[in-house]
């Protein structure tokens, strides 16, 4: 384990003063003397990959923004947190914002961005607290010279944390993603927006168009980046392993005896993670544990796995934003597969009717077998809907409901012969772990998400008005 105080410190820590005691603010000064360019050489040597789920190599990702061309650069940490079972970027900035902030600095300052944001969900009430402190502290005492990073509060909806959809957030608008990615087309960009909604154009005399490459990390990569700054990147190699270096902060909640966040080293084995968690229930055998809703299903034959990016990939799924949900022998896989698609699709935007219909449509079969109403010909449809709902796709959700539903198929096929059968053997309600809070190891989960419509309201609320 990590000596304390690298992302999760013994003890939050509440004050600037408190920070710089802990050694806070080195990699800034490090950044800030040496300039861009051995910045992000720095973060290259250190290998630091993205923890947002997709594992890539941020360095590689700096350096495409720095050298993108446009009339302004601006930089973006992603701290809307939506994935299920995960509660690490919270935990992080309950822990040690300043960090956090430090790390949006040195990104700002690495790829040229006059203007920075951290996005946060309106919801994370002492999450948004700690993370304003932090950012009023710090510019007070003049830590970020020449920089304004601004907090942008937007809504739960799980699309909020993609960044493309993040952008628009920025922006004043709903999470609905764009075509193109930030370094292509970024912030307050005045070049088409092929977006959803149309945007008012600049006004004043505007010679051609700008698309203001914008840089977007997850909230723990950009957590990472000053340690690495102040203590080097081979100190951040020793840590994990070759292709996967340095720490990741897991979440491990579901059937297990105490959910729990935890910090551990790259490498160690998702058995490793349940064992912090408690393991199993009194009396029960686990069976299956998913990283979020964003990978294939990993089956318990496969708990032995390193958490590393190469090493999950190697066995079909992936390691994502490290928050696990395990389910034991008392759980019903194509309940967990109808909770899971039903929650994709009710947070799918509608921007790609593929994604939209097609996730709708495996939720509506899943149910029916999951009641023993569905015949081999609804499944059959079901598979040309898993076939075909990544058409067009904007975004990644539409993938996630493929692989994802595919991948609990065709991991327990009896489950689903037994569902063509009969009603479900094991009539447990499935609950999606989307985490509210997650204190003592104690987990609450969001009850209002299956009352969730498609249209994004609820059905305790009155529906939205047409017209």
């Amino acid at each position: 384990m990590p000596s304390a105080g690298f992302l999760l410190p013994d003890e939050p820590v509440t004050s600037l003063s408190d920070y710089r005691d802990l050694g806070g603010c080195r990699g800034l000064a490090r950044a800030q003397e040496q300039g861009p360019e051995l910045t992000i050489k720095e973060v290259r040597l250190a290998k630091l990959r993205g923890r947002g789920g997709g594992g890539f190599p941020t360095g590689q990702k700096w350096a495409a923004v720095r050298e993108a061309s446009g009339r302004h650069h601006y930089a973006v940490g992603n701290a809307a947190e939506g994935e299920p079972a995960t509660f690490k970027d919270r935990a992080i900035l309950r822990a040690n914002p300043y960090q956090v902030v430090e790390g949006v600095a040195i990104a700002a300052l690495a790829v040229g961005a006059r203007e920075a944001f951290v996005g946060i969900k309106a919801s994370f009430g002492p999450e948004r607290e700690a993370l304003t402190r932090a950012v009023q502290e710090m510019g007070a005492a003049g830590v970020l010279p020449g920089l304004t990073i601004a907090i942008a509060a937007g809504p739960d909806e799980y699309l909020f944390g993609e960044e493309k959809a993040m952008l628009e957030v920025i922006e004043g608008n709903d999470p609905l993603p764009r075509l193109l990615p930030p370094f292509l087309h970024g912030l307050f960009a005045t070049a088409p927006q092929l977006g959803w909604e149309a945007h008012v154009p600049e006004t004043g005399h505007v010679v051609g168009h700008e698309t203001n490459p914008t840089l977007v990390n997850n909230c723990e990569t950009l957590a990472n980046v000053p340690h690495i700054l102040a203590r080097g990147a081979e100190w951040f190699r020793s840590l994990g392993t070759e292709e996967s270096p340095g720490t990741i902060v897991c979440t491990i909640v579901g059937d297990v005896a105490r959910p729990t966040v935890v910090e551990l080293e790259m490498g160690t084995p998702l058995s490793g993670l349940i064992e912090r968690g408690g393991g199993p229930l009194p009396g029960r055998t686990l069976k299956a544990a998913f990283s979020g809703v964003a990978n294939a299903v990993v089956r318990a034959r496969d708990f032995g796995t390193p958490l590393t990016y190469e090493d999950m990939s190697g066995i079909g799924s992936g390691l994502g934003a490290a928050g696990f949900a395990v389910y034991d022998d008392t759980a019903c896989m194509v309940e967990v597969a109808r909770a899971f698609s039903r929650f994709l699709a009710v947070e799918s935007c509608g921007q790609c009717p593929p994604c939209k219909l097609g996730s709708g449509q495996i939720t509506a079969v899943l149910e029916r077998l999951q009641a023993g109403r569905a015949t081999e010909a609804d499944v059959g449809r079901m598979g040309g809907s898993l076939r075909s709902v990544t058409d067009s796709n904007r975004c990644y959700l539409a993938v996630e409901e493929q692989v994802l539903v595919s991948s609990i198929l065709q991991a327990f096929p009896e489950e689903v012969v037994a569902h063509l059968e009969a009603p479900c053997p094991l009539p447990r309600p499935i609950l999606v772990p989307k985490v509210v809070s997650l204190e003592a190891d104690q987990v609450v989960y969001d009850e209002r998400q299956a009352r969730k419509r498609p249209d994004w309201t609820y059905q305790d609320e009155p529906a939205a008005r047409t017209g």
